[in-house]
C-alpha cells in the first residue's frame, strides 16, 4: 500500500485528488494539510511513502515545504503538482527537492503513473 499526504490550499482539489486516489487498490490518504507549514509538522507524524505537493500556497509554499521537508527528513519524496507546467517551473521543483513534477492539466492516468513509479523505486531502494 502507497500511503499519500495532500498538500494544497484549495479544499476542492484536496478532495478531488482523495476522492480519485481512494479508487486506487494500492493508495490510501493519510493526511491532508492546506499549506506547507501544516504538511512538515504532520509529515512527521505519519510518515507517508509520497507527498503531493502543491506549488503555489499561502503561509508556506510548495518549493519552500519541500526544501525544508528533504533538509529535515531526506528520505520523503514530492511530487510537485502545479498548474504552471514549464521548464522553469520544473527546475525550481527539481532544486528543491522534488522527485516528481505533475501539471494539474494532466490526465489523472499521468499522476497515478508518477506515484507507482516513484514508490517503486522506494521499494527498490529497500
Amino acid at each position: 500500500m502507497i500511503s499519500l499526504v495532500i498538500v494544497d490550499d484549495q479544499p476542492a482539489i484536496r478532495e478531488g485528488l482523495r476522492m480519485r486516489l481512494a479508487l486506487e487498490a494500492d493508495m490510501q490518504i493519510v493526511g491532508e494539510a492546506k499549506d506547507g507549514v501544516e504538511a512538515l509538522e504532520m509529515i512527521s507524524h505519519l510518515r507517508p511513502d509520497i507527498v503531493l505537493m502543491d506549488l503555489e500556497m499561502p503561509v508556506m509554499d510548495g518549493l519552500a515545504a519541500t526544501k525544508a521537508l528533504q533538509s529535515l527528513v531526506p528520505e520523503y519524496r514530492v511530487i510537485m503538482l502545479t498548474i504552471h507546467d514549464d521548464e522553469a517551473t520544473r527546475k525550481r521543483a527539481h532544486e528543491a527537492g522534488a522527485a516528481g513534477f505533475v501539471s494539474k492539466h494532466a490526465d489523472d492516468s499521468v499522476l497515478l503513473n508518477a506515484i507507482r513509479t516513484l514508490a517503486g523505486r522506494l521499494k527498490n531502494r529497500d
